[in-house]
């Protein structure tokens, strides 16, 4: 293991954790309103999108609770594994190596959206 990841303290595992759920949600952002055509829809898409992520992210109902199937789904939600790092580094301490699993999925979903939002952008202008 890289040797800064074990000298990282609890605040640069927030700082991690915030960016990576930052640049995912402005992924998400940009990528409805890439699909949208009127202010209107994208007004509509977020709220269909956001409602069940909040749902679906552990905040009012643990994941461990939920059928299987759906903890897999959860696991396309950035808020989930925000929660995760929000409650893992507040309330424990943790060190920013123990919180590798929930930084990837939030890292592969900031590239997936960032780079689709781009990609319909640019199909739009031309």
């Amino acid at each position: 293991m890289l040797p800064w990841l074990r000298n990282a303290s609890c605040l640069d595992t927030l700082y991690v954790g915030v960016l990576l759920f930052v640049l995912a949600a402005i992924g998400v952002g940009l990528m409805i309103s890439a699909i949208s055509v009127t202010q209107q829809h994208a007004l509509l898409d977020a709220f269909f999108l956001l409602v069940p992520a909040i749902i679906l992210s552990g905040f009012s109902t643990p994941v461990a609770n939920m059928p299987a199937f759906i903890q897999k789904i959860t696991w396309f939600n950035p808020l989930r594994c925000f929660l995760v790092v929000l409650r893992a580094t507040f309330l424990e301490g943790t060190p920013i190596h123990l919180l590798l699993d929930q930084f990837w999925p939030m890292t592969a979903i900031a590239a997936f959206t960032l780079t689709t939002a781009a990609w319909l952008f640019r199909r739009r202008m031309y």
